[in-house]
């Protein structure tokens, strides 16, 4: 939406560095969960391991001021995926640290489903992907715009997705995949937390 703060990739990007990924980790699965910057979780075929955003929230308010929005914004609502619950919580006081406002909303695993997948949330997602297979299989559902869960979607990142799923040359299959997880890394399409 180009009228959302979130439409400004130096906004998208002042999330990520908000979050503290090892510290998230730490909390939620004793450190069990490795940080990541990719959606595909590195042991997946066609993946590229991608660093994580440092935790930095100094550099994220200075994104934020750049981006026009010194004193932050409000962000609407924040759902975390049922049952991450205190994951959102945590998410939502990384984002307030640095002005982005969210409030949690929190609803049962029936309904949480029913309204992503009919796209009546607003606001943000803490969400899981726990789609297996190859990155192809992992993108799926978020990355082209006919996806289960997807918002939106760039067309070329959606052009460059369909032609892999047509392509029958394994390498120039995987370097279309290489290449869309490396797109969605530099436009900050996600913020990738741990696998």
């Amino acid at each position: 939406d180009p009228k959302s703060p979130g439409h400004d990739k130096r906004v998208r990007q002042a999330a990520s560095l908000a979050i503290d990924r090892r510290g998230l980790s730490d909390a939620e699965t004793v450190g069990a969960s490795i940080p990541t910057g990719n959606v595909v979780p590195k042991g997946f075929e066609f993946a590229i391991p991608i660093e994580p955003d440092p935790y930095n929230p100094a550099r994220a308010k200075q994104l934020l001021a750049e981006a026009g929005y010194p004193k932050g914004f409000d962000a609407g609502d924040l759902y975390p995926w049922p049952p991450y619950f205190s994951t959102g919580e945590t998410v939502t006081n990384y984002l307030a640290a640095i002005g982005i406002k969210t409030r949690v909303r929190t609803m049962e695993r029936a309904a949480f489903y029913s309204a992503l997948s009919s796209k009546k949330l607003k606001g943000l997602c803490v969400c899981i992907n726990a789609v297996y297979g190859n990155a192809a299989s992992r993108l799926s559902e978020t990355v082209p715009a006919e996806g289960n869960y997807a918002y939106g979607a760039w067309p070329d990142i959606e052009a460059l997705y369909a032609q892999q799923g047509r392509e029958t040359d394994r390498k120039k299959r995987e370097a279309m995949l290489r290449q869309i997880q490396q797109q969605l890394s530099e436009r900050v399409r996600f913020a990738p937390i741990y696998d």
